[in-house]
C-alpha cells in the first residue's frame, strides 16, 4: 500500500489555511489535518468547508479525559463526518474500548487514532512522565492500542519498526517529518526523519506541516513529497 500524505493546516488564520487547502486540491489522495488551535478558532464550519473541497480530514484533538467525557466528545465529532480522530492511548483501556464500541454502534466510518509518545519528547522528557524510555513506552501503548481494536496509531518515524514488530496490523501515522536539507531543523520536534525514509520503514501516512506551508511554493513541495512516496 502506498504511503499517504497528510498536510497539517497550522497557519495563523482560517483564510490562510483555506487558501492552502484550495491550492492542494489538484493533488490526489491528500488528507488534511486540523489541529487544536485551528479547530478552537475556526470551528465546525471550517471542517465542513474542507470536506466540501473533497478532502479526507484528520481531526487531531488528542482527546484525553475520563471515559464518558471522551465518548460524548467522540459522538459530536462523528457528526462532522471526519475520517480520523486522535485520542491519547494513555487515556486507558476503559476509555479506548468505550470509544471503539461507540464507533461500531453508530456504524461510523471514523477511524480512531491513538497517540503514543509525542514527538516533542526526548528520552528525558518521556522518562519524567512515564518512568520508561521511549521504546518501552511506545511498545506498551501500541499493544494497548491493538488490544482495544483501535485501528491506527501515531508514533515518530523512529518507532515505526518497533510498532510493526510489537503490534502488527496497525495503521501507522508519523509526524516529525522534515525534508532533506530542511531549515526546519531546530524546532519542537525531537525525533524526525525524511518522507522517503519514513516510507521505507513502513509508515502508512506521514504528517507534514511546516516544510509545506512555510515553503515559497507549497504545492511544489507537496508534489515532490508525493513523488517520493510513490517510488
Amino acid at each position: 500500500m502506498r504511503t499517504k500524505l497528510c498536510v497539517a493546516l497550522d497557519l495563523p488564520t482560517k483564510e490562510e489555511n483555506l487558501a492552502l487547502a484550495k491550492s492542494l486540491k489538484p493533488l490526489e489522495g491528500i488528507t488534511l489535518k486540523v489541529g487544536l488551535r485551528s479547530f478552537i478558532r475556526d470551528g465546525k464550519d471550517f471542517v465542513k468547508a474542507l470536506k466540501d473541497l473533497g478532502f479526507s480530514i484528520f481531526l487531531d484533538l488528542k482527546l484525553y479525559d475520563i471515559p464518558n467525557t471522551m465518548n460524548d466528545a467522540l459522538k459530536e465529532c462523528i457528526k462532522l463526518d471526519i475520517d480520523f480522530l486522535s485520542v491519547h492511548a494513555s487515556s486507558g483501556k476503559v476509555a479506548l474500548n468505550l470509544l471503539t464500541n461507540t464507533i461500531k454502534e453508530q456504524k461510523s466510518k471514523l477511524s480512531l487514532v491513538s497517540i503514543s509518545i509525542l514527538t516533542s519528547f526526548d528520552e528525558r522528557g518521556c522518562f519524567e512522565i512515564y518512568n520508561k524510555d521511549i521504546k518501552q513506552s511506545v511498545s506498551t501503548l501500541a499493544l494497548l492500542t491493538k488490544e482495544c481494536d483501535v485501528p491506527a496509531i501515531v508514533c515518530s518515524p523512529h518507532e515505526i519498526e518497533l510498532v510493526k514488530e510489537r503490534a502488527s496490523g496497525l495503521f501507522i501515522i508519523t509526524p516529525g517529518i522534515r525534508l532533506q536539507n530542511s531549515s526546519e531543523t531546530k524546532d519542537d520536534q525531537k525525533r524526525v526523519l525524511t518522507p522517503l525514509n519514513a516510507k521505507r520503514l513502513g509508515s502508512d501516512m506521514i504528517v507534514v506541516g511546516r516544510p509545506i506551508y512555510k515553503a515559497k511554493h507549497p504545492i511544489e513541495v507537496a508534489s515532490q513529497i508525493l513523488k517520493d512516496l510513490s517510488l
